[in-house]
């Protein structure tokens, strides 16, 4: 099999990279695993359910105007709201770079730290503790940063993606696909809403934290 730009587009195709790269004997650790195909993981620890994820973020542009945020706050919230859709309270995250060598501004990744910064800062108490090990790579092997972050959390009550129940309501944070169109519309160009419509990336811990303390969640 190779693969292609159309193995990240979804359908068929991605199902089949999907049977791939889960095709593991070993891909449980005693409790949500690899298997069930869920935001993350859940690892039973001393009557604790941890739950832990990872993501990579690559994204054009790197900065979302108009003041939507960037890579670096799409990354921290990326894995946060993956904890928090499985229910787990996020307490710490890692994060690892790979950077182009020509071009890349230092004033860019300082901006972009800060950023990721300012993120955790608004999601309640997590911390970013550790740094994986950052690559430097030549410019024909990668002509953008590309940015990995893993978290974990603890969940009280584990949420899973296929809960949802007849009769249930299903509440929309904000309007839907603002991030898409912001991107989509700065990277083609020729698209100008006023300023009217910008990325709404956010870490939603705060949100679910009084949605599970309300009676409980989740996620369709």
């Amino acid at each position: 099999m190779k693969v292609n730009l159309m193995h990240g587009a979804g359908g068929e195709v991605m199902g089949e990279l999907l049977r791939v790269i889960t095709n593991l004997e070993h891909n449980n650790a005693g409790g949500i695993g690899l298997e069930s195909l869920d935001d993350g993981a859940v690892i039973p620890l001393n009557g604790q359910n941890i739950v832990f994820t990872t993501d990579n973020h690559v994204v054009s542009p790197i900065f979302f105007p108009p003041g939507g945020g960037d890579i670096g706050r799409i990354a921290v919230c990326g894995t946060i709201n993956d904890l928090a859709m499985m229910g787990g309270r996020p307490i710490a995250l890692s994060c690892g770079m790979v950077i182009p060598p020509e071009g890349f501004e230092v004033a860019d990744l300082e901006r972009i730290v800060a950023s990721m910064d300012a993120a955790l800062g608004e999601c309640g108490g997590a911390s970013l503790v550790t740094g994986g090990d950052t690559k430097v790579l030549e410019r024909s092997a990668l002509d953008t940063i590309v940015v990995n972050t893993a978290g974990i959390g603890v969940a009280e009550r584990v949420v899973r993606d296929n809960g949802l129940q007849p009769g249930d309501t299903i509440i929309v944070s904000g309007t839907i696909g603002d991030h898409g169109i912001a991107i989509m519309a700065h990277r083609e160009g020729g698209f100008d809403f006023g300023g009217q419509i910008k990325s709404d990336v956010a870490p939603l811990w705060p949100l679910v934290e009084k949605a599970l303390a309300a009676g409980g969640t989740s996620t369709p």
